[in-house]
């Protein structure tokens, strides 16, 4: 079956389960992930164990965050922290304002902290904001939403800028200054559209459920209980702590790994080489496929390799052409038949290193074994959805293996990367938002002084709720992956590579990148690979003289990657469960709102392409 056939049974599969039979969302995005499966290519035996595997694998990513974070916004109520943070916001901004401070919140953290992430930390301030205010919910978590959504699609170092800025030859830092730039007007767009999405939109608040405690007490009479114990509201900087703590972790993970990243220890240079004459014959007559194949990935990059004798000039040219084609994904230097025989199997490397380590653990010819059999498991990995550190590490280390003595070994391990493994430790979002659980629950229980019945409860009643929230979006992560297996992505792509991109130029090709990114989000959902699809399919299209930095490119696919947000989109379900909303009120809130961030931000592209060239 044709696949966008079979997206368009897909989509009707979803949109009437829920909005007319009123199906629940877990099975309804379960149902149709099925139904696309089986009408999906592949054999009998894998069409419905690829729907859970793909469950899996979304509830993996999200759940532990998910749980934790349903812990401490209910802990943050309870104890009044979420109360004494609104307080300050409205006694420094007014109430008038408060809208502004959450968007502003959220503008800043979606640079280091995944949005998802962000808005499991803001909601609880903005259902805190609604019971001190009683009106503008949807405004405040629309405003959430529009200032993280926008920088975590147009600012790196989130992975969908930072591989575009890889994938387009764009420098990191100017991918940040325009980014950030063309994502204020948007933002400030996304809240004057919150603003009229709640005064149109009559979206109650819900509040969480209650739920039995042990014993047969209910949670409102638990909480009325709790009440009498009321030692008023904790101290601001304590109340900060579990949202601040995580924040602080995982930037500062972030900050050291893009400096570990930004050292480019594969990187060669002239002095890397201890053997140029070995080099440049293998270049220049090889004798070898790994060696041809290296020859040919150069060519194919408008490279013409010099003939004759190297001289200083000569020989910094090929190390500059070789140092592009370890980071291009345009132009992989890795092909499993020209390189049959340099990266042996596994299990012959595994067999080699284990004598070379008891013969002598420190010879040189160990650590080459050490080294093959770490490329070995990463060229198991499909290299164009390496990042762009990982891929330069590889192919350094390719060429090392397939140029034996010629190459100098290079230093992986340098003091920043040792640094940046530590922080992935403890900056990684589940561990600090662990951290952030324990500080919520210290509040609740210093507050309070709850039983261990009635913190049990507490922390049951947040756990019903953030499982149906895991369940809904591992379910429509399912669905999204069932329609990549179609194969609608690569016909959308094939689509646009085959209709003439390559010779257009300026404000045509800013309209293919918006385009064709708003298709592929439309798709299959996920923001962050339709912009490494797109920027990778336009990289080959961008002419020499476009008339503009190429990232306007790249801010027009990032832009593009936000229209058409519905309920294939993990985003989705994560506004709408842990909003409250029902899917008819996120289809009608959630989605516009992020259409407008989408349509804002490629104007602003346009604009300043044409005001501010940058060339």
């Amino acid at each position: 079956m044709h696949p966008l056939l079979i997206l368009a049974i897909g989509i009707a599969s979803i949109l009437g389960l829920i909005l007319i039979l009123r199906v629940n969302a877990f099975l309804a995005l379960t149902i149709s992930a099925i139904v696309v499966s089986l009408l999906a290519p592949g054999a009998p035996n894998e069409q419905i164990a690829r729907v859970a595997t793909e469950f899996g694998k979304a509830a993996g990513n999200i759940g532990i965050v998910i749980a934790l974070a349903a812990i401490i916004g209910e802990c943050m109520m309870a104890s009044g922290a979420a109360d004494r943070i609104v307080q300050a916001f409205l006694k420094v901004l007014g109430e008038r304002r408060a809208s502004w401070a959450l968007m502003g919140s959220g503008y800043v953290l979606a640079v280091p902290v995944f949005f998802d992430t962000v808005f499991y930390l803001l909601v609880p301030l903005a259902r805190s904001l609604y019971r001190k205010t009683n009106k503008n919910y949807l405004l405040y978590i629309l405003a959430i939403s529009a200032g993280g959504a926008i920088t975590h699609t147009l600012v790196p170092p989130t992975p969908g800028p930072l591989v575009m800025a890889s994938t387009l030859g764009i420098d990191v830092g100017v991918m940040i200054l325009v980014g950030g730039l063309i994502a204020i007007p948007a933002a400030i767009a996304g809240l004057m559209m919150a603003r009229w999405l709640d005064v149109k939109l009559d979206i109650p608040f819900r509040d969480t459920p209650t739920v039995p405690v042990e014993g047969g007490a209910e949670s409102a009479d638990a909480a009325a209980e709790l009440a009498k114990k009321d030692k008023g509201l904790p101290p601001l900087w304590l109340s900060l702590m579990p949202v601040v703590l995580p924040v602080l972790m995982i930037s500062a993970n972030t900050a050291l790994t893009t400096i570990a990243n930004s050292e480019h220890a594969p990187r060669l240079a002239v002095s890397d080489v201890n053997d140029w004459d070995t080099l440049r014959s293998n270049l220049t007559d090889p004798k070898s496929p790994a060696a041809t194949r290296v020859a040919e990935t150069l060519k194919a990059t408008e490279f013409s390799i010099p003939t004759g004798e190297w001289g200083d000039a000569e020989k910094q040219s090929v190390i500059d052409a070789l140092n592009v084609v370890m980071v291009s994904k345009s132009h992989l230097l890795y092909d499993n038949v020209a390189f049959d025989g340099v990266v042996e199997k596994r299990w012959k490397i595994e067999g080699n290193l284990k004598q070379a380590k008891e013969a002598d653990p420190e010879s040189a010819a160990t650590a080459q074994l050490q080294r093959q059999l770490d490329l070995d498991t990463r060229l198991q990995d499909d290299m164009k959805k390496m990042q762009p550190h990982e891929l330069e590490r590889a192919n350094r280390t390719l060429l090392e293996v397939t140029f034996p003595g010629v190459f100098k070994l290079h230093e992986w391990n340098t003091p920043a990367r040792k640094a940046a493994d530590w922080s992935a430790l403890f900056g990684n979002a589940n561990f600090a938002l662990l951290l952030s659980t324990i500080l919520a629950m210290y509040l609740f229980y210093r507050q309070k002084s709850p039983t261990l019945d009635q913190l049990t409860a507490t922390v049951e009643a947040s756990l019903m709720s953030g499982g149906t929230i895991i369940l809904i979006t591992a379910a429509g992560g399912a669905f999204g992956a069932m329609l990549k297996v179609a194969g609608i992505g690569d016909t959308i792509q094939k689509h646009f590579e085959s209709s003439g991109g390559a010779g257009q130029a300026g404000l045509v090709l800013l309209l293919l990148a918006y385009g064709v990114a708003a298709l592929m989000k439309v798709a299959q959902g996920s923001s962050t690979t339709a912009m490494i699809v797109v920027s990778g399919m336009l990289a080959s299209m961008i002419p020499v003289n476009l008339g503009f930095h190429p990232v306007y490119i790249a801010t027009a696919i990032g832009a593009g990657s936000l229209m058409g947000s519905w309920m294939n989109d993990s985003g989705f379900w994560i506004f709408a469960k842990m909003g409250r909303l029902t899917e008819a009120e996120s289809l009608k809130s959630w989605t516009p709102m992020l259409a407008v961030l989408s349509a804002v931000s490629f104007v602003s592209t346009v604009i300043l392409s044409f005001v501010l060239p940058l060339v």
